[in-house]
């Protein structure tokens, strides 16, 4: 059995952090993982990427940026995902369907049937067992992705941490709009909570998958009382 695993969130919500740490719980446990990311993924995808997070390229009308992300996924749906999924690797991969949702769609303005025409074409059918929705004000988001950006010495914001505050709050509530419709896939949680706690609740869920489907479920650790 394969687990298709996605994370979701404004900037600075703390995706990153958290899926390495899932990537490290599972490798300790003996369970095949592979991490990716959207847009990105494969080679074709991470060209696309630049093109995409390039704050130059601030003309870019929000049906192009739709197509890039759609081309991006479609290439890493077809050379990473569903090649992974075949060997029964877990993929834990940061933004998906849901992304092009929450930024084009209600960040953009995009018309979201086509969004989601799009995305059904782009993925081949391919939905997420759970998704994690890793939920924070936009304003402390936009704060710690700052914060993130001098730690790592970058020069410029991303394209899309240049966006007025007002398109950030448009983005969180297209992802909270989706985990309303989904609450059985999408996992709100919210990060004020610390990086400890939010680990504490991916993991008994993943583990509960994990059981659920049969992967290394000998191996799993049981709950921690202190976090029930």
């Amino acid at each position: 059995m394969s687990l298709f695993i996605t994370f979701e969130g404004v900037e600075g919500s703390g995706k990153t952090t958290q899926i390495r740490r899932l990537k490290r719980y599972l490798s300790r446990k003996g369970i095949p993982c592979k991490m990716t990311r959207e847009p990105g993924g494969s080679a074709i995808g991470e060209k696309i990427r630049r093109i995409l997070l390039d704050p130059g390229h601030g003309e870019m009308t929000p049906l192009s940026e739709t197509l890039l992300y759609e081309a991006a996924r479609a290439q890493h749906v077809k050379e990473v995902i569903k090649p992974s999924l075949r060997k029964r690797v877990v993929i834990l991969c940061d933004r998906f369907n849901d992304a092009t949702i929450a930024y084009q769609g209600y960040g953009r303005g995009v018309d979201l049937r086509l969004a989601e025409r799009l995305n059904r074409l782009s993925s081949q059918g391919i939905k997420p067992d759970v998704t994690f929705l890793l939920d924070c004000p936009s304003t402390l988001g936009l704060r710690r992705a700052s914060y993130r950006n001098r730690m790592l010495k970058k020069e410029r914001e991303g394209r899309f941490e240049k966006e007025k505050i007002q398109f950030h709050r448009r983005v969180r509530k297209g992802y909270l709009a989706i985990a309303k419709e989904e609450p059985h896939r999408v996992k709100v949680i919210d990060t004020r909570e610390g990086e400890e706690k939010v680990f504490e609740k991916i993991r008994r869920i993943v583990d509960e998958l994990l059981i659920a489907k049969g992967i290394g479920h000998r191996d799993i650790e049981a709950p921690n009382p202190k976090h029930q």
